[in-house]
C-alpha cells in the first residue's frame, strides 16, 4: 500500500473545503477535479503576464508579473529585512484598489529602480490609476540581496524593468537562473561559502466545478538563508552544504548540535514571489491570501522568516472566474502553489562558480 503523505492530506481537506461552492446542481451533475499541471504558472491564472530581464553582464535580473486590467492586491511581509516600494498603498484601508503590476528584483535596495522602468511602460500604454490630469500605474515592488554575486556594482535599473514589461507573454515563464531569481541562492545560514544556488520557480493549482473552474499561481524567487526542503520526502534538496562542500549539513540540524552561526549575516537574504487568483477577492481578502500564502514558505524553508531574509508575498485577484469567493480556500491553494513554485525555483536552478546546484548529483543529503 502507498504511504500516505501530507499532500494527500491537503489535497483531501482542500475536497472538503470546496464543496462550500458548489451548488446542487453543480453537485448531481459532476464531482470536483484537481488539476496540476507539471508546467503549470501562474499565467495560468488569466489576466496574468510574467517577463524577465536578465543581465548577461552578472547573476542578476527582474521579474515583472503584469495585469493591465488591474488586481486587487494585498501584501504580508514576514521577513525582518526587508526592501518593498508602495506596500502601504495596499493596506486594506488604504483608496486604491487595484494594482497593474508587482515587480521582483534582484539588487537589493538599488533595485526598487526596476519600478520605475515598469511604470514608464504602463503609462506610455494608458495604464493606471486615473487622477483626471494624469494615469499613475500602481507597481509594487520588493527586492532581495544578491549583491555577493559578481560585481556589486551591476544590478537591474529601470531600464530592466522596462525591458521585463516589454518581454512580459501569458506563456509559461522560463524557471531557474532567470530574471529576479538570477543571483538567488540559499543555505547562506553558514556562510556563502557553504551556500548553493537558488533560483526562480512558478506553479499553479486549478479546481474545476461542473462547467466553471478557479485557479491559483505563485511565482518566487528564492534567496533564502535556510535550507530548502522536499515536502514529500523531508529531505534537503538544496541549501547548507558541509565544511568540505561534498553533502547536505541540515542547517536545522547543525544548530541543534550547537554548531556556530556567523557573527552577522546582515539583509543577505530575501524570498519574495507573488500568488495570485482568477477568483474576486477585495483589499482584505487577498491580504489574507498573501498571510497564508506564506506558509508555503515555511513548509519547504528552514528556517524562513529570519533576521536577515525579508520575505515578502503579493496576492492578487484579476476576477476573471465567476466562482463565488471562499477565502480560506484560495489561501490553503496560494500557499501549496508557493511551495511547489520553491521547490520548482531549486529544481531548476543550475550551478555557478562556487555555488553548485540541486541538479549536482555529486552532493548527498
Amino acid at each position: 500500500m502507498r504511504k500516505i503523505t501530507r499532500r494527500d492530506i491537503l489535497r483531501s481537506g482542500l475536497a472538503a473545503t470546496s464543496f462550500a461552492f458548489i451548488n446542487e446542481t453543480e453537485f448531481a451533475m459532476s464531482s470536483n477535479s484537481l488539476v496540476q499541471n507539471e508546467r503549470g504558472s501562474i499565467t495560468d491564472v488569466a489576466g496574468v503576464k510574467i517577463g524577465h530581464f536578465t543581465d548577461s553582464r552578472r547573476p542578476t535580473g527582474c521579474t515583472v508579473i503584469l495585469c493591465e486590467e488591474g488586481a486587487v492586491g494585498g501584501v504580508d511581509v514576514r521577513g525582518a529585512a526587508p526592501g518593498t516600494r508602495e506596500t502601504d498603498l495596499l493596506d486594506p484601508v488604504n483608496t486604491v484598489q487595484q494594482v497593474h503590476a508587482v515587480v521582483l528584483s534582484g539588487g537589493s535596495a538599488f533595485g526598487l529602480d526596476t519600478a520605475t522602468g515598469v511604470m514608464r511602460y504602463l503609462e506610455e500604454r494608458g495604464v493606471g490609476f486615473d487622477m483626471r490630469v494624469a494615469r499613475v500605474p500602481i507597481a509594487p515592488a520588493a527586492i532581495l540581496f544578491d549583491l555577493g554575486v559578481g560585481d556589486p556594482k551591476i544590478r537591474p535599473d529601470a531600464e530592466a524593468g522596462y525591458r521585463a514589461c516589454k518581454a512580459a507573454t501569458t506563456d509559461p515563464p522560463a524557471e531557474g537562473n532567470v530574471g529576479a531569481g538570477a543571483g538567488a541562492t540559499v543555505g547562506k545560514l553558514f556562510g556563502m561559502d557553504r551556500a548553493m544556488k537558488g533560483g526562480l520557480g512558478a506553479a499553479s493549482i486549478k479546481l474545476s466545478y461542473g462547467k466553471s473552474s478557479l485557479t491559483v499561481g505563485a511565482i518566487v524567487a528564492v534567496n533564502a538563508i535556510g535550507d530548502v526542503i522536499d515536502p514529500t520526502t523531508g529531505k534537503v534538496i538544496a541549501g547548507a552544504r558541509t565544511k568540505d562542500g561534498k553533502a547536505m549539513l541540515r542547517s536545522m540540524n547543525a544548530i541543534l548540535r550547537g554548531e556556530p552561526l556567523p557573527p552577522s549575516l546582515g539583509g543577505s537574504a530575501t524570498t519574495i514571489g507573488v500568488v495570485a487568483t482568477d477568483v474576486k477577492l477585495d483589499k482584505a481578502q487577498a491580504t489574507k491570501v498573501a498571510r497564508m500564502a506564506h506558509d508555503g514558505l515555511a513548509r519547504v524553508i528552514n528556517p524562513v522568516h529570519t533576521a536577515a531574509d525579508g520575505d515578502t508575498i503579493f496576492a492578487l485577484a484579476t476576477g476573471k472566474s465567476s466562482r463565488q469567493t471562499n477565502v480560506t480556500l484560495i489561501g490553503a491553494l496560494a500557499a501549496e502553489a508557493m511551495a511547489q513554485a520553491v521547490v520548482r525555483a531549486v529544481k531548476a536552478a543550475r550551478g555557478i562558480s562556487g555555488l553548485p546546484s540541486a541538479n549536482d548529483t555529486r552532493l548527498l543529503d
